[in-house]
């Protein structure tokens, strides 16, 4: 077993090489667009739906809710993303259970990449909330002495998403490569079953860090709403 996906190399010619991560990364995305075209082919907007598609809203239901309760008020539009973040987290985890496989968030260039989407999807949502001068604008508060400090916030948070993924992931994989060659036979199976809750929680850990920041992003960077002209106040 390898420690990393990058250490596995399919094919290379010179400074090119297709290595596990690349390919598994891919494969998952075809996987995940494949899937979900199959899933929804059948779906109904009538009143008589399949228990399937019933399942299905009740599970986004409540993602919606949690996207809510964490504090976004229109789940629906970052539910796309934040959605698309879990999955590709959690199904990378649950396929370890196939033997040869190796999980791409084993790698630090794969976590990177996620954490990088945040770092872009954050201002991107804040921009959409609150217009492009209120959200920079914010980065000069309470003074402006914080504008450093809240620019390396940005990044310093955006590493941290990597590098948390990449070694919560990244260190069930060395356990259980280490008890491989202690214990080959029944302990490893056990270590599977719990690396599979385990990506199933950094899944639902990165997917929420991502709403938090997004949500600190459009709410508290959002305007004051102006009082009309006109308006009394009383005594």
């Amino acid at each position: 077993m390898h420690l990393s996906p990058d250490a596995i190399i399919f094919w290379q010619y010179g400074l090119f090489k297709l290595n596990a991560t690349i390919l598994y990364t891919w494969g998952l995305m075809c996987l995940l667009v494949i899937g979900s075209k199959l899933v929804t082919r059948k779906f109904s907007m009538e009143l008589k739906r399949t228990r399937w598609q019933n399942l299905l809203e009740i599970i986004v239901s409540g993602i919606e809710k949690q996207i809510e309760e964490v504090g976004l008020n229109q789940p629906r539009k970052y539910l796309g993303f934040l959605g698309t973040l879990f999955l590709f987290v959690a199904t990378a985890s649950l396929f370890t259970i196939v033997p040869g496989y190796e999980p791409p968030t084993g790698s630090l260039s794969t976590t990177a990449a996620l954490a990088i989407c945040v770092f872009v999807a954050v201002p991107l949502f804040g921009i959409e909330a609150s217009g492009l001068g209120d959200y920079f604008r914010g980065y000069l508060k309470p003074t402006f002495i914080m504008l450093p400090f809240n620019i390396i916030s940005e990044f310093s948070r955006t590493l941290a998403l990597a590098a948390r993924l990449f070694g919560n992931m990244m260190s069930g994989t060395m356990i259980l490569a280490i008890l491989l060659t202690i214990t080959p036979y029944l302990l490893p199976i056990a270590m599977s079953v719990l690396g599979l809750l385990t990506g199933m929680v950094q899944a639902y850990i990165f997917s929420i860090l991502a709403t938090v920041y997004i949500a600190a992003a459009t709410r508290t960077r959002k305007p004051k709403p102006r009082l009309e002209s006109g308006a009394t106040h009383e005594a």
